[in-house]
């Protein structure tokens, strides 16, 4: 595609936010249906609630315009109580909700926020098992219980080492270094493939057992579980530059690259014997365009460098040729398949990730500045 088409793209997701802005008062923008764009919010953010608020950021720097500002002002100043709830994905809600604002517009609001999260965070770390764990108000708590890992959660880690960068506190690069190395065993197999979920013993940290928990079986590589391996392990080398992190990061995205379908948009699961009569999912696949985009700056050679900008650029391409409607709405987002939640929908974060595709595509944006 053509820069023209990539700022096409762009506007039409800025109208779309314009939309958004206007009509949710309340709450935080989650998932949307596809036909009529009416949102359905989460109260406080969910683990989702940072998303938006990054999008408005973004829309910030790259416009000028006031009201971007003051929205994402507005819905990071609403974040302020989540420091204190008992969610990994905290990691998630103020590294995408405030420190993007910190990072890039300076936003003395941002960063003291950005880093009362990061506080948060770190005071849930247990240090017999080297691991943030999922605490009681995580989405997947209720059904898997505390001992338990996911590979979601490495992105925590970048949220610490931003904050260990702003206060020198050696703590927080400490917890965000375990945590992460933690996850390559808990979650990363021998092929490059992601397991999402394990299972540990609390008390010693020893891992019990793998486990895919949202995806169709147990050993299956579900296609979120692996966009979340490759940009967790890609913002770690980002912020932290350990060479078995960045390993890791390539393992994971030749793995996707080498099983993603023709078109470059995968299906919600890669082992589901019902493809392709079965969803896609473009929130997946978004996140994975955004993270090959950093890696088409951060990998070691020049070959993969131009590899992972190929593939990043043809599947954005796909995304919006396909998926992005005129509205600016990324349809054929796949939440939880696995209990028929939002299975064809907007979804805030696959939106997101696009969106900042599109401002690296256009020029806008160095991939490696968030």
């Amino acid at each position: 595609m053509s820069g023209a088409r990539w700022h096409e793209a762009l506007s039409r997701m800025l109208a779309r936010m314009d939309q958004t802005g206007r009509s949710v008062t309340r709450g935080f923008p989650h998932f949307a249906d596809p036909e009529t764009g009416i949102w359905t919010t989460s109260p406080a953010g969910d683990w989702t609630g940072g998303f938006w608020n990054a999008m408005c950021w973004l829309a910030a720097r790259s416009t000028g315009e006031a009201r971007y500002r003051r929205w994402a002002e507005q819905w990071t100043d609403w974040l302020r109580p989540r420091a204190h709830s008992d969610t990994v994905f905290r990691g998630f809600l103020f590294y995408y909700g405030a420190v993007t604002g910190a990072l890039l517009l300076s936003s003395s609001l941002a960063r003291e926020v950005a880093l009362a999260g990061a506080r948060g965070l770190a005071s849930s770390y247990n240090p017999r098992t080297e691991a943030l764990p999922l605490g009681s108000e995580a989405e997947e708590a209720s059904d898997v219980g505390k001992g338990e890992a996911n590979v979601d959660t490495v992105q925590g880690g970048a949220l610490l080492l931003w904050a260990f960068r702003e206060t020198g506190d050696p703590a927080l690069h400490e917890i965000a270094v375990r945590h992460a190395r933690r996850h390559i065993e808990f979650c990363v197999r021998a092929d490059g493939s992601i397991c999402q979920s394990a299972s540990f013993d609390p008390e010693t940290g020893r891992m019990l057992r793998r486990y895919t928990h949202k995806g169709i079986r147990d050993d299956s590589t579900w296609a979120r579980a692996q966009a979340w391996g490759i940009i967790g392990y890609t913002h770690m080398f980002q912020w932290e530059r350990e060479p078995r992190f960045l390993e890791v990061a390539g393992r994971a995205a030749d793995w996707w690259l080498a099983h993603a379908p023709q078109d470059r948009v995968a299906f919600w699961d890669f082992d589901d014997p019902a493809i392709p009569h079965t969803n896609r999912d473009t929130s997946a696949t978004a996140i994975v365009a955004a993270a090959l985009l950093k890696l088409a700056e951060l990998a070691p050679s020049e070959a993969k460098r131009r590899e992972y900008r190929h593939a990043a650029e043809e599947t954005a391409e796909a995304l919006v040729r396909d998926y992005l409607t005129p509205a600016g709405l990324l349809t054929h987002g796949c939440y939880n398949k696995k209990v028929g939640l939002a299975t064809r929908h907007e979804l805030i974060w696959g939106s997101y990730y696009l969106f900042e595709s599109l401002h690296v595509l256009a020029g806008a944006l160095n991939p490696t500045e968030i």
